[in-house]
């Protein structure tokens, strides 16, 4: 006699077994698109907060003390080469840097570099020993205009999505790149 093979049962239990992994894999999506959809919010934000600077000390208030709030991040330091003369402005106010020590460092990035560490970028200053994910955005501006960094950190380490969040960083800072020429190039009564 023919054993009779049940087919049914296992065709069913095989749909199931692909109709979870297909709800998780869309509640994955809903996730990611969710944090996607509050980043690129918080990144709009920032640069129409920046926008609406009405000299360069306001733009850098903006940046360093207004884009943490935004942003959701614990530390802003912004970097700069002018003329020969070598800046860093956080939280705490302006200082010099050397500026051979600051190219270095901006040679160093391509676009956007984001990353996990056990120490921050010395770029953040004195908040540089409780930073634990960073982002170095590269700052370009045609010469004799300033070129630089903006360093990003969180004390929290993140799991970075290094695609998607250089694209919006990046965005982040050519923004920021374009308001610093806006206020270097024009004339101000």
């Amino acid at each position: 006699m023919a054993t009779v093979i049940p087919f049914e049962e296992r065709a069913v239990a095989h749909l199931r077994q692909r109709l979870g992994a297909v709800e998780e894999a869309n509640q994955d999506l809903i996730a990611f698109a969710r944090g996607h959809s509050g980043a690129v919010t918080s990144i709009h934000e920032a640069v129409l907060a920046a926008i609406d600077a009405d000299s360069i000390e306001s733009l850098l208030h903006v940046v360093t003390q207004e884009w943490p709030l935004i942003l959701g991040i614990d530390a802003v330091a912004l970097s700069l080469i002018v003329g020969t003369q070598g800046f860093r402005a956080d939280g705490g106010g302006v200082q010099h840097v050397d500026p051979a020590i600051l190219r270095r460092a901006i040679e160093r990035v391509q676009g956007v570099e984001m990353r996990t560490v056990k120490r921050g970028h010395p770029l953040f200053g004195p908040a540089c020993d409780l930073i634990r994910a960073e982002a170095l955005i590269r700052i370009d501006c045609e010469p004799p205009l300033p070129c630089g960094l903006l360093a990003l950190g969180q004390r929290a380490e993140l799991s970075l999505d290094a695609r998607h969040g250089s694209e919006l960083l990046l965005f982040l800072g050519k923004s920021l790149a374009a308001m610093i020429r806006k206020w270097l190039t024009i004339p101000h009564p």
